[in-house]
């Protein structure tokens, strides 16, 4: 396998080869190939991007089709055929079914884009400049969404400029189980002493991905949205990782029955790996004069046709949704039973998640590593995540047939026992 050429001209910025140093050639639904012929069930699924798995049929051919007419690819903002077509499965198969009235910005190609324009949204709507935001979440690393993001290791690596315009308060679990987080955001709000400035927004992640699979509770959601009316502050949620059915409903506020006021979707939006990014607002927040937020690659028609076909081919009705969720009881009995297994030996584990966005957390990311570099040598590719990479994360796609997942967890199973033993 030839990875010189690799190994000396990519930038030392690079992470994933580093865990994963294998050349790979090609991939089909939970399944990637490297070119030693090798085969490796993905448990990582381009963090979170391919929740239809690796050139997924369907949507592929769509695009093929779409490719073999000279369809418009590159449009800035124009009107085109495949921008209506988008627009109008949006809203007849996903927003309209679920009760939604939402504008869409397409702020540019990817999750930071549109995190950027929902908080810059936000203070051009309320004349506000303050976004709350919560630890251990993760927005992205462009400016904007750096100043809402926790992770230190991110927010070094600006050069000693400082991020500025967010507030961090604690997410639910973060002072233990037993003290509600918003009861100090409700405190700080009420007193002119607090040292609070009144928000614009508030921005959270329902399942904190990057920051170890932490779970808000579904009430906290719903006392949140809550805070946020009765202050007039705006409720961002930031569906970009937990979204597109990857906790088990298309958006992942739904479990709480939240209408949040922007949402901010990409990852898996575009169904093949395409880069892809919306924000939906509502519509009396639309704000924006012509050209204030703009951007080369705001219009990627060929995102938008992959789009409208994963759209119409998985949510239509109920049917991927109950699917996602029954794998889900697989992954959460046999990461409880792993955990369980793990903390027998000594080593205090946990399992969490909601839906396929499940992870569980071994205290160490010394400890994690062990784990995931044994799947790796036994086939299985797999990530870790949290502050300090201590939870073992598994963002399989969720179209993985049953055998690939079954398989999948065995691996994790053996590969966890002989990197502890």
């Amino acid at each position: 396998m030839q990875t010189q050429t690799l190994e000396r001209m990519e930038s030392e910025v690079r992470t994933y080869s580093r865990s994963f140093p294998v050349v790979f050639t090609k991939a089909l639904n939970a399944r990637l190939t490297d070119e030693d012929g090798r085969e490796y069930i993905d448990f990582l699924a381009g963090a979170g991007t391919l929740n239809y798995g690796h050139n997924n049929p369907h949507i592929k051919q769509a695009m093929v089709d779409y490719l073999a007419t000279d369809g418009i690819i590159h449009g800035l903002d124009f009107w085109t055929a495949a921008k209506r077509d988008y627009l109008e499965t949006l809203e007849q198969v996903i927003l309209k079914p679920r009760g939604l009235d939402y504008k869409v910005h397409l702020p540019g190609p990817t999750g930071t884009n549109a995190v950027e324009a929902a908080i810059r949204l936000a203070r051009v709507a309320k004349g506000r400049h303050n976004i709350v935001t919560f630890t251990n979440g993760f927005h992205g690393v462009t400016m904007g969404a750096l100043a809402t993001t926790g992770n230190r290791k991110f927010r070094e690596a600006t050069g000693g400029i400082p991020t500025q315009g967010a507030s961090f308060l604690p997410f639910d679990g973060y002072l233990g189980e037993a003290t509600d987080t918003l009861d100090y955001f409700e405190k700080l709000l009420g007193d002119k002493s607090g040292g609070l400035d009144v928000p614009a927004a508030v921005i959270v992640e329902t399942v904190q991905g990057e920051g170890g699979i932490n779970v808000s509770g579904l009430e906290w959601l719903k006392r949140l949205e809550g805070i946020c009316h009765a202050n007039d502050i705006l409720l961002i949620i930031d569906d970009i990782q937990a979204g597109c059915g990857r906790t088990g409903k298309f958006f992942s506020f739904e479990h709480a029955d939240v209408v949040p006021d922007i949402v901010t979707n990409s990852k898996s939006l575009s169904g093949l790996g395409l880069p892809f990014a919306h924000v939906l607002m509502r519509p009396e927040l639309d704000k924006w004069k012509p050209g204030q937020y703009n951007g080369t690659f705001r219009g990627f028609n060929l995102a938008f046709v992959t789009a409208a076909t994963a759209m119409r081919k998985y949510w239509s009705d109920d049917t991927f949704e109950r699917d996602i969720q029954r794998k889900a009881r697989i992954v959460e009995e046999r990461f409880q039973k792993i955990a369980a297994w793990i903390s027998e030996q000594g080593i205090a584990a946990s399992e969490r998640g909601r839906g396929l966005m499940r992870g569980i957390d071994v205290g160490s990311g010394d400890v994690a590593d062990k784990i995931t570099a044994k799947c790796f040598e036994n086939g299985l590719v797999i990530e870790t995540s949290g502050q300090d990479g201590e939870v073992v994360k598994c963002l399989c796609p969720l179209t993985i047939p049953d055998e690939d997942l079954l398989e999948g967890l065995d691996i994790l199973e053996r590969s966890t026992h002989a990197a502890l033993s």
